[in-house]
């Protein structure tokens, strides 16, 4: 016989598919889920807790205050004085250039700060 017999081929071929559309439908499935939404009272501002916010044009704000770029290390420096784990939460644009968040970035490492978040607001 000069011909190669490919019906087992057909057959295993026929039972892949099989397999691939009884399981195709189960990759996607999705369970819906229904998060309860935060209620109660708004959260009380820690007074520990210090928010540094650069805005896109490169502005810095310490608590809601402007601040000049040259006193950032300044400040940092005196919060890693007095307690080097004191959080600091970092609010950035999103169309703020890197380069201002790394000079933050870089500002509170060389002061020994070790508790840096970013705070993202959601809509």
């Amino acid at each position: 016989m000069a011909e190669i017999n490919t019906t087992s081929l057909v057959d295993v071929m026929l039972v892949l598919f099989v397999i691939f559309l009884v399981t195709a439908p189960l990759l996607t499935h999705k369970v819906p889920l229904d998060l309860p939404r935060e209620q109660g009272a708004a959260e009380q501002p820690d007074p520990e807790r210090h928010t540094l916010a650069i805005d896109a044009a490169g502005h810095y704000y310490w608590d809601d205050a402007p601040l000049p770029a040259a006193e950032i290390e300044p400040r940092l420096a005196r919060l890693a004085g007095q307690n080097p784990e004191r959080p600091l939460d970092l609010r950035i644009d999103e169309a703020t250039d890197y380069r201002y968040i790394s000079a933050v970035l870089a500002a509170a490492q060389r002061n020994g700060l070790t508790r840096l978040s970013f705070v993202v607001e959601v809509q």
